[in-house]
């Protein structure tokens, strides 16, 4: 389970590292051709999502590697699906696809409670 437990942990830190830098590195008007519901927010509000994506994906693999606080991972894997529930509320408004927010939400939410239950 242990191992079952870092994986999922490693492919949701990646896909939220790479889609809060990808969101970070670029401007709004660079964004909204290639991420359309970026039109419906601010750029500060965009580079706040995306500063939180970075650091859950922080969140989810240093505590558990140092050691310190390893709860936090919990607790970032559910600030990960609070984060996904917003994203998949917006989709849905947009009339967009929801399938990868559901399976980040799934997989954030299966870290949270492993996590919480100490593996």
């Amino acid at each position: 389970m242990v191992i079952a437990v870092w994986i999922v942990s490693g492919l949701l830190a990646l896909a939220n590292l790479a889609a809060g830098g990808f969101k970070l590195a670029r401007p709004r008007e660079k964004l909204i051709p290639v991420q359309p519901w970026t039109e419906d927010f601010s750029a500060p509000q965009i580079k706040g999502i995306a500063a939180l994506e970075v650091l859950g994906a922080l969140g989810l693999i240093l505590p558990p590697l140092t050691g310190v606080l390893p709860i936090l991972a919990g607790v970032a894997a559910a600030g990960i699906a609070v984060l996904q529930i917003g994203a998949l509320v917006t989709h849905v408004r947009r009339k967009e696809t929801v399938v990868p927010n559901l399976v980040l939400i799934v997989l954030a939410l299966f870290v949270s409670v492993t996590r919480f239950l100490g593996y």
